[in-house]
């Protein structure tokens, strides 16, 4: 702008813009932006389909509207046209601008038909332009207004009367961009109670209008669990870690790969040394942790990245406040500076906190969410990898450990998803904050960076320190949970002969020294924690007083005062968080160690056993010429094994204490290394262990399984495997709650129960180690008869 263009804007009482900029920037800047990114967000919707969504009411009231205001532009041409033609030779841009004003509307009503064919249901893109264009239109309406209220509307009657519409319509426009469209054809799902996100507008997602109605329910009335709506797909648990799952077992063939090229590069028949192989052991830890943080950011990082940017726009607001506090304060010293300005000032700090709050709750909603659906799909593969895991891998983790990897080490990976971006943008924050100080102050912002240099060393140290000590505690808390499992589950034996004084002992000398590494790790943290809540009184105090000292004539007057606190409040939160961020990613990263290193152990092998599909003649079960062991590395625990099992068949297997019964039950059930041979079984196979496992839950869950209730079958299962007694003797018959373990049931029934639920399941093959062992005669010759015999319930299955 010119000097006497600014002078007439910013230097008067009476702020105005030109009629050229007015008719150029404020027309042009909505229309460039439409223009530029419409092509890149027209491949986002190419490439993200989501199904056609059928002509709606509120797309026809855009479409419609759309084409009015386009109309709009072109009767404004034609009008400029024929009407003012005197006026076009010295300003050409009275007629461009109705077209270019004209072709952007047109090019958006092609944008509302695309977004309308991807199945975009919300446009942030047309939200933006129409906000874009009602703000720059809100200059050239003020002035229209004033020149009306001075000349009078009659002057030019049509010229205003477009331009009212015209702004009319383009409120319209902006109000219709704040609902959403209905769901795509074939994307409607009917589920009871759904979450109203999934049909919230952009708007409404931004300012979480969406969660009104629960918080307005909660008001009148308590919450119950039927309240609170379902999960959308993308938070349920069975999306979330199905596509992760896919991702690490991408990266886990990878990891396997480069394993065995390393292995490889080893000469044949050559050791390593000890400490090479600790290395190797060390290195194959920390690739496993970087493996998992890897696979986490593909899958989650996309949406980590809008919080990121969320907390981007957050701090520019954040900064911005001090800086206009500082021209209000400036405009508060001038007598003679015009009123106005001071209610510009009030106006945009206004708007700039409210901008400030919204972003930095997206910010927090984003983070929090990924952080859940992290802890969420981390825990799922912890669950599916102990369901897989081989029995060489099992020695080496207890169920301590896996309890730990579930409980604390996935809370450790939330916590560092939460507040990771204040590792790298914490320090931005104190840079700048220290880069606004030694403006205002000049260099006394020297004496805050010298306080600050001063704490950032030693919080450094406290965070290395304390993860050396969450090791250590992690450890110690293993060795308890493993033991506390192992005291629960043989707690008759130990009550039997007296050892709970033994074994408190062993548990509280475990408690002792987690709790000494626990209180050592919170001294240092308390000790992070106050040297930052001190810190900004500390910096406050040493900029004002060598700010004072170094100059009789520095003077701190209320803008150098204010502005100055405004910053250090500011200061205020990256040093808080600071200490805890670092601690969080120092927590996370060896989490990250340990379940990288658990995820990666060995599983069982696919290829053990041969799945193939049911066949009415031939074997049922066939192994030829198999050997087998419990490790890799272990010796055979069978050897030359070749066993042929008919269709229908039943085959015992005896012989003494320890000479590899069970261990034949595993091979056929894939458990053990297959070293030689092979292992075949047609259809699907159930299995009942030497020692029965019983749910939580009802008589009925346990046999059912999960399954669908059959009632005729259901009942002649309960009378093959003699239940039907045991029943009668229950309170609550079948609906009788099973205590931990079968704790109110006898070993009999819970065999029994455990049979019941292999024989519901309708299996070709039929495992059965030791089943009778713990009944009576007299039910073990009832149970043969009805269900292993040759007139029971299984005749025509395989039977080992």
């Amino acid at each position: 702008m010119r000097n006497d263009d600014w002078n007439r804007t910013w230097y008067t009482d009476k702020p105005d813009l030109t009629e050229c900029f007015q008719n150029t920037v404020l027309v042009w800047f909505p229309c460039v932006y439409l223009w530029l990114l419409a092509p890149f967000y027209a491949l986002k919707l190419y490439c993200h389909d989501c199904g056609c969504i059928r002509i709606s009411t509120l797309c026809t009231a855009k479409t419609v509207l759309g084409f009015l205001l386009a109309s709009f532009g072109f009767v404004e041409f034609f009008y400029i046209l024929l009407e003012r033609s005197h006026e076009i030779q010295n300003h050409m841009v009275f007629l461009l601008s109705p077209i270019i004003r004209s072709l952007t509307v047109v090019l958006a009503i092609c944008i509302i038909q695309l977004e309308r064919i991807r199945g975009c249901r919300s446009s942030v893109f047309l939200f933006l332009f129409w906000v874009l264009a009602v703000v720059c239109s809100l200059v050239p309406l003020r002035a229209k207004i004033q020149l009306a209220m001075y000349e009078g509307i009659t002057t030019d009657i049509v010229r205003y009367t477009a331009f009212f519409s015209y702004f009319s319509l383009q409120l319209a426009q902006l109000f219709l961009c704040c609902f959403a469209d209905q769901p795509p054809e074939g994307k409607t799902v009917l589920v009871k109670n759904p979450c109203p996100v999934k049909d919230a507008s952009f708007l409404s997602k931004m300012l979480f209008w969406w969660f009104t109605g629960l918080v307005v329910k909660g008001y009148r009335t308590p919450l119950e669990a039927g309240d609170l709506w379902n999960l959308r797909e993308e938070d349920t648990s069975d999306k979330i870690i199905s596509d992760l799952e896919e991702e690490w077992t991408t990266e886990c063939a990878k990891l396997q790969q480069q394993e065995k090229t390393m292995a490889a590069g080893v000469a044949l028949g050559t050791r390593l040394p000890d400490q090479a192989q600790i290395l190797r052991k060390l290195q194959k830890e920390q690739s496993s942790g970087f493996c998992l943080l890897r696979t986490l950011a593909r899958n989650f990082g996309p949406y980590f990245l809008t919080g990121t940017m969320c907390i981007i726009f957050h701090d520019f607001f954040m900064f911005a406040i001090p800086q206009v506090l500082s021209l209000l304060l400036g405009f508060m010293n001038e007598e003679d500076a015009p009123l106005w300005k001071g209610y510009f000032y009030a106006t945009l700090m206004f708007l700039l906190s409210c901008l400030q709050s919204l972003f930095n709750h997206q910010y927090m909603y984003t983070c929090f969410t990924v952080g859940m659906r992290v802890k969420t799909a981390v825990m799922g593969l912890v669950y599916r990898k102990s369901l897989v895991i081989n029995s060489a891998s099992r020695r080496t983790c207890t169920v301590g450990e896996i309890v730990n990897l579930v409980s604390a080490d996935t809370q450790k990976l939330m916590d560092f998803v939460v507040y990771f971006n204040a590792v790298w943008l914490a320090p931005i924050e104190i840079a700048l904050c220290l880069f606004f100080l030694w403006q205002h102050l000049g260099p006394s912002a020297l004496a805050g960076i010298a306080t600050v240099i001063l704490i950032f060393p030693l919080n450094g140290f406290i965070a290395k320190k304390r993860s050396k000590l969450q090791e250590v505690q992690m450890k110690f808390m293993d060795g308890r949970i493993k033991l506390m499992n192992e005291i629960l589950n043989g707690i008759k034996i130990l009550k039997f002969y007296a050892w709970e004084k033994a074994f408190l002992e062993q548990v509280l000398g475990y408690r002792e020294k987690e709790l000494k590494a626990l209180k050592k790790s919170q001294i240092l943290y308390s000790i992070s924690i106050a040297s930052f809540n001190s810190s900004t009184f500390l910096i406050a105090f040493a900029m004002f007083g060598v700010y004072v000292l170094i100059d009789d004539k520095n003077v701190l007057d209320a803008q150098k005062v204010f502005v100055s606190m405004a910053l250090i409040n500011i200061l205020k939160t990256p040093l808080s968080q600071l200490p805890f961020a670092m601690s969080t990613t120092m927590q996370a990263i060896v989490s990250l160690k340990r379940l990288g290193k658990y995820l990666c152990s060995e599983e069982l092998k696919d290829d053990n056993v041969a799945k193939a599909p049911l066949s009415t003649d031939g074997e049922g079960v066939l192994i030829d010429n198999g050997t087998f062991s419990w490790t890799k590395e272990g010796p055979p625990c069978l050897k030359r094994i070749n066993v042929c099992v008919p269709q229908g068949s039943l085959v015992a297997v005896v012989g003494h204490v320890g000479s590899g019964k069970s261990s034949l039950l595993s091979a056929m059930l894939g458990e053990t290394e297959k070293r030689s041979g092979s292992v075949s079984i047609k259809g699907s196979v159930a299995y009942v262990p030497q020692q029965a496992w019983i749910q939580n839950a009802t008589v009925q869950d346990n046999v059912m399984f999960g399954r669908e209730k059959q009632k005729t079958w259901y009942q002649r299962v309960l009378d093959a495997c003699a239940l039907l007694p045991d029943l009668e003797i229950l309170p609550a018959g079948d609906s009788t709650e099973i205590g931990e373990k079968g704790l109110n049931l006898s070993g009999g029934q819970k065999q029994r129960v455990s049979l019941a639920r292999a024989v519901y399941r309708k299996a070709d093959v039929y495992l059965l180690d030791d089943p009778l062992s713990a009944v009576d005669a007299h039910v073990g010759q009832h149970i043969f008869d009805k269900v292993i015999g040759p007139k029971g319930v299984l005749r025509d299955k395989v039977k080992i």
